[in-house]
């Protein structure tokens, strides 16, 4: 892991950093040392790991103690981009443009990525987890939309993460890794979420195996999700990880 810059304000440290091909942020209460709870925080579709609601997010979780760490998803933000993934992101779009199923469409997206985007989050997560600053300590998972369709799986697949914040995806392609899924989760539904069917989210969550699971849902649009959710959010991984 080579870091690039660093910057510190209110009370919370900004690094930018590579691990091999993998760009990423790590952030950190002022000064800290030792071990702390660590965020994995992962962005939609057509975002990147500065995108504005990944900052602020994150600035809000390190300023109460946490560690928080994103990364470029594989074909977004300042990894490159293949011939393959803009084929696919040029048929989901004509698709949806023509009024096709949209989960089904968005799936087909996430699936192309997912692989590699699961282990770029173990290496990252080994590789942070060696700085002072982080140390091993307990692991959490917040991941909306495309990051909820990486997350499942990456959950699935990752003893170390204890809690998970997901949300804002139907269950098409996921149901099998939810089903394996047994971590305490929180789940956030768009009640009037033109991307994602009510019902295909509500199938989602009825998939997940947790026995501590809890459904939040709010009026509006699929980007439409309330401030005061991450507050809900910062008090969940606060319950389940300090």
């Amino acid at each position: 892991m080579r870091f690039t810059s660093q910057t510190s304000s209110d009370g919370v440290t900004e690094q930018f950093f590579t691990l091999d091909e993998i760009p990423g942020v790590l952030w950190t209460p002022e000064d800290a040392r030792g071990a702390r709870p660590l965020i994995l925080l992962s962005h939609g579709g057509g975002q990147h790991k500065t995108a504005p609601s990944i900052v602020s997010r994150a600035r809000h979780y390190a300023a109460e103690g946490f560690a928080v760490v994103a990364i470029d998803m594989p074909n977004h933000g300042d990894r490159p981009k293949d011939e393959e993934f803009g084929r696919i992101v040029a048929e989901m779009r004509a698709g949806m443009a023509a009024g096709g199923n949209p989960g089904a469409l968005v799936a087909g997206m996430h699936s192309y990525l997912t692989d590699q985007a699961v282990v770029d989050w173990q290496a990252v997560l080994t590789a942070v987890q060696r700085l002072d600053q982080v140390d091993v300590g307990p692991v959490g998972y917040c991941g909306m939309s495309m990051g909820c369709g990486i997350g499942i799986p990456l959950i699935a697949a990752e003893p170390r993460i204890r809690a998970a914040v997901l949300g804002l995806l139907g269950v098409h392609g996921l149901a099998e890794d939810a089903a394996r899924i047994t971590v305490p989760v929180q789940f956030l539904i768009q009640w009037d979420d033109q991307l994602v069917p009510r019902d295909q989210s509500l199938a989602l969550f009825d998939a997940l195996a947790s026995v501590e699971k809890a459904l939040l849902a709010n009026p509006g649009k699929h980007g439409d999700v309330p401030w005061f959710e991450v507050d809900s959010s910062l008090r969940f991984f606060t319950r389940h990880l300090s």
